[in-house]
C-alpha cells in the first residue's frame, strides 16, 4: 500500500470521480474532509500574514498611478464619473478601461476620504482573497499542505507583491481569473450547472476591468469542460451555453447602458477615436495588443517571433528574459515540470478524474496566457504578468505534494529533485541580474539547491527526519530568490503608469519602476518616449533616495523631484530619444507636460491659483495628457479636464468644442505643455496642438511658481 491509499476522496456529487493514477486504479489524495486539525489556523494565519505583509509601507507609493487615482477620487465626488469611470467630476473623458476596478476603489475614498490607504488598500484585500480562493480550489482535491504551498508561492511572487499593492487594473483582474477557474473546477466535480454560470459571472466581471484580456483563458476551460464533465454531452453544451450567456450578462450591461447612451451627455470613452465603447475594446486594448496597430497610441509594437521594438522583444523566450523574468519567471519552470508530472499521474485515470482536470485547468490557463504575453506585439508591460501568478502558484502546490506523497517510487523523487535543481540554477541565473543586491544570497541558493535536490533523490532511502531536511531545504532555496525580491518590492514606493517589482536591474535600463527603458542589455525592450524611472534603486534614483520630499497637496511619495543617473532616465529635464512634442521626462516639471507616464509635480504656487474660485468653473484648469490633469487634480481637489485623454491624441474636446467651453466661462486655466507652438502629446497636427496654438496665442499667460498657465478668462493684449 502507497502512502496515498488510506486517504479519502474529497466530498462529491453522485457522478463524481476519484482520481487513479496509472497503475494504482483506487488512488485518492487527502480533500477537505479529512484536514488535520492545523489545517484551519494555519490558512487563517498565513491569510494574516499576507494581508499585513501587503499593507507594509503602503502609503510609500502615495497615489500610485495618478491617472487611476484622479479617477477614482472623481468616483468618490460624482455618481455619473463612478459609473462611467470618468477621470473628472465634471465628466469630460473616461479612462482608457472600464471601471470596475475603480469602483472598490472609490467607494473605499467615500468613506474614508482621499489617501494612499484609501485607494490601495482594497488592492490588498484582493490579495487576500485570490490567497483564499487559491487555497479553497486546491485543498478541495488535494491537501491543506498543498494549499497552504499554493498561498505562498502567490504570495511571494515579486509581480504579485507590486500589483495587489498598486491602483491598475491587473489586481481585480487576477482574482476574478481565479475565481473563474475554481467555479470551473467545482462544477467538473458533479456537473451542477450553477458553478458554470458562476465562471461566466466571473468573466464578465473581468470584462469590465481589463475588457479582452479576461477571454484568454476561456477556450482551454470551455474544452476541457466539454470533454471532461461528468453530465451527458447534451447538458455539458447547454451549460456551457448557459454560462456564455451570464458573462455576456454580467459584462454586457454596462456596455449597452454606454453605447445606448447619448454621447452629448456622457463623457468621451478615453482611448477611443470615435467615441465608442466597442471601438475602444476590440482596437487599441484589443487587437491593437495582438498586432501591434493600436491607433493613438505611441508608437509601434514589437517585431515577430524574436523580434524587437517599443515594448521589447516578443517570441518564446519572453517569460524569461531580463525585463520580465525577475517578475514572474522564479518559479515558471518548475510549474512546467509539475504540471507534466500530475498530467503524466493522472493519465490513465477516468475521463471525469477531477485531480486531471486540476492540473490541466490550472496548467493550460497559465500556458494560454503565458503565450499570449510572449507572442503580442502590442503594448506590453512587465506588470501584466501577475495574471500568471495563481496557475503558476495553484500548479507548484498540486504537483509538489503529490509527487512528495509518490516519494516510494524512485522517479517521483527524481522529479522533485529535478526541479529542486531547476529552480535553484534558474534562481542563481535571475539573481545575477541583480548583482550588486544581496550578493550572498545567489551562491547560497545554488549549494543549498545542489544539496536539497540530492536528498530528494535518495529521499526513498532517507529516514523520516533526513527527508523532511530535504524538503525543507530544497523549499526555501526554491523560494529564496523571489522572496527576497518580494521583500524588496515591499518596502519601496511605486509611482507612475509603468512599474516593475524587486531591486533595480541593468537589463532594464533603470531603477525599479522604470522596467524596459532605453540603454544597454535587457531583451531589446525599449521604455516609451518621455518615461524614467519611477523609484529608487541602485541606478537610475530619484533624489533623495528615491522617495524624495513631496510638494505641498501632494501624498508621500507622489510626484518627487527629476529623476538622474541610470541608462534611460531623464536627466536634468531631457528624455533621451523623446519624441518632439512629448514635453519634458520629469516628475518634477514644474507644471510641464510631467511625461506621458508620469505626473507633474504641484507646488503650493500653482495650488493656490488654481483653487481660487475654483467653484465658479466647471474645470479649474485644463491640460493635454491625462496624467498632468491628474497631477493638478489631485493637488487641488477640482476638476482638471485632460485635452486628449491618457496619450493626448484622443479628438476630445475638437477646438470648436473647447472654444465654446471657454466662450462658456466654464475653464478657468489652460495649463501650459512647456514645449511651446502647440507642440502637445497629440502630435504637431492633432487636436491637443490645436487646442495649445489657440490658447498661447489668444489667452494672457500666468506664472505661478515654476508652473506657466493661460488664463482663459483674460485675453492677450493686441
Amino acid at each position: 500500500m502507497t502512502t496515498l491509499d488510506h486517504l479519502p476522496a474529497p466530498p462529491q456529487g453522485a457522478a463524481g470521480h476519484a482520481p487513479t493514477g496509472p497503475s494504482l486504479p483506487h488512488r485518492v489524495w487527502r480533500g477537505r474532509s479529512e484536514d488535520p486539525r492545523w489545517a484551519r489556523p494555519a490558512f487563517l494565519s498565513m491569510l494574516l500574514v499576507i494581508t499585513v505583509a501587503y499593507l507594509w509601507n503602503l502609503s510609500s507609493s502615495g497615489y500610485a498611478n495618478s491617472f487611476y487615482s484622479a479617477a477614482v477620487q472623481a468616483g468618490s465626488q460624482s455618481w455619473k464619473a463612478f459609473f462611467f469611470g470618468s477621470l473628472d467630476s465634471a465628466n469630460a473623458i473616461t479612462v482608457d478601461k472600464p471601471p470596475a476596478t475603480l469602483w472598490p476603489m472609490a467607494l473605499s475614498v467615500r468613506i474614508f476620504g482621499l489617501h494612499s490607504w484609501a485607494i490601495l488598500a482594497p488592492q490588498v484585500l484582493m490579495a487576500a482573497a485570490t490567497a483564499g480562493v487559491l487555497y479553497a480550489s486546491v485543498r478541495r482535491r488535494f491537501s491543506a499542505a498543498a494549499g497552504l504551498i499554493t498561498m505562498a508561492v502567490f504570495a511571494l511572487t515579486p509581480v504579485a507583491a507590486l500589483m495587489f499593492r498598486f491602483n491598475n487594473p491587473d489586481a481585480l483582474l487576477a482574482l476574478l481569473m481565479t475565481v473563474t477557474v475554481y467555479c470551473v473546477l467545482r462544477a467538473m466535480e458533479d456537473g451542477r450547472t450553477k458553478w458554470l454560470v458562476w465562471a461566466g459571472g466571473a468573466v464578465g466581471l473581468a470584462f469590465l476591468s481589463k475588457t479582452l484580456q479576461a477571454f484568454l483563458i476561456l477556450p482551454p476551460l470551455a474544452v476541457l469542460y466539454a470533454v471532461s464533465a461528468p453530465v451527458s454531452v447534451p447538458k455539458r453544451f447547454g451549460q456551457l451555453g448557459l454560462s456564455a450567456l451570464a458573462m455576456t450578462v454580467a459584462g454586457g450591461w454596462w456596455v449597452a447602458i454606454v453605447e445606448l447612451w447619448p454621447a452629448s451627455s456622457r463623457p468621451y470613452i478615453g482611448g477611443s477615436q470615435n467615441n465608442s465603447f466597442l471601438e475602444l475594446t476590440f482596437g487599441y486594448n484589443g487587437l491593437g495588443r495582438i498586432n501591434g496597430e493600436e491607433t493613438g497610441s505611441v508608437g509601434g509594437g514589437g517585431g515577430g517571433a524574436g523580434g524587437g521594438g517599443q515594448w521589447g522583444e516578443t517570441g518564446i523566450g519572453r517569460m524569461f528574459n531580463s525585463e520580465i523574468g525577475s517578475q514572474i519567471a522564479w518559479l515558471l519552470p518548475a510549474a512546467l515540470i509539475l504540471l507534466v508530472a500530475g498530467v503524466w499521474l493522472t493519465w490513465r485515470a477516468k475521463r471525469t478524474d477531477t485531480a486531471r482536470a486540476a492540473f490541466l485547468a490550472w496548467g493550460s490557463s497559465l500556458l494560454m496566457t503565458a503565450a499570449v504575453f510572449s507572442f503580442m506585439a502590442g503594448i506590453f508591460h512587465q506588470y501584466y504578468t501577475v495574471a500568471l501568478a495563481p496557475y503558476l502558484a495553484a500548479l507548484i502546490g498540486m504537483g509538489a505534494t503529490v509527487l512528495w506523497e509518490e516519494r516510494s517510487r524512485w522517479w517521483a523523487g527524481a522529479a522533485l529533485a529535478v526541479t529542486v535543481g531547476v529552480t535553484a540554477y534558474w534562481s542563481y541565473v535571475l539573481l545575477g541580474r541583480t548583482p550588486d543586491y544581496q550578493p550572498w544570497l545567489r551562491p547560497t541558493v545554488l549549494v543549498a539547491g545542489a544539496v536539497g535536490a540530492l536528498g530528494l533523490l535518495l529521499v526513498s532511502r532517507l529516514g523520516r527526519q533526513l527527508a523532511l531536511a530535504a524538503v525543507g531545504l530544497g523549499f526555501v532555496a526554491s523560494l529564496a530568490g523571489p522572496a527576497a525580491y518580494t521583500v524588496s518590492t515591499l518596502n519601496t514606493g511605486h509611482q507612475g503608469s509603468i512599474v516593475t517589482a524587486g531591486p533595480s536591474s541593468g537589463g532594464m535600463g533603470g531603477g525599479p519602476g522604470g522596467g524596459g527603458g532605453r540603454g544597454p542589455g535587457g531583451g531589446g525592450g525599449m521604455r516609451p518616449p518621455g518615461q524614467g524611472t519611477q523609484q529608487g534603486g541602485t541606478q537610475g534614483t530619484q533624489q533623495g533616495g528615491g522617495m524624495g520630499q513631496p510638494p505641498t497637496g501632494t501624498p508621500p511619495g507622489q510626484g518627487q523631484g527629476r529623476m538622474q543617473g541610470g541608462p534611460g532616465t531623464a536627466r536634468n529635464g531631457q528624455q533621451p530619444g523623446a519624441m518632439p512634442g512629448m514635453g519634458e521626462g520629469t516628475r518634477g516639471g514644474g507644471g510641464g507636460m510631467g511625461g506621458l507616464l508620469n505626473g507633474a509635480t504641484v507646488d503650493a504656487a500653482a495650488k493656490k491659483l488654481l483653487m481660487a474660485d475654483a467653484d465658479d468653473f466647471t474645470w479649474a484648469a485644463a491640460a493635454i495628457g491625462s496624467q498632468n490633469a491628474a497631477s493638478y487634480q489631485l493637488a487641488t481637489g477640482d476638476p482638471v479636464m485632460a485635452i486628449g485623454g491618457f496619450n493626448g491624441s484622443d479628438p476630445s474636446p475638437t477646438l470648436s468644442q473647447f472654444k465654446k467651453y471657454v466662450e462658456d466661462g466654464r475653464i478657468h486655466y489652460f495649463i501650459s505643455s512647456g514645449t511651446g507652438g502647440g507642440g502637445g502629446m497629440g502630435g504637431s497636427s492633432g487636436t491637443s496642438s490645436q487646442i495649445s496654438t489657440w490658447v498661447e496665442k489668444s489667452f494672457k499667460k500666468v506664472t505661478a511658481g515654476s508652473a506657466t498657465f493661460y488664463d482663459l478668462t483674460q485675453p492677450a493684449s493686441g
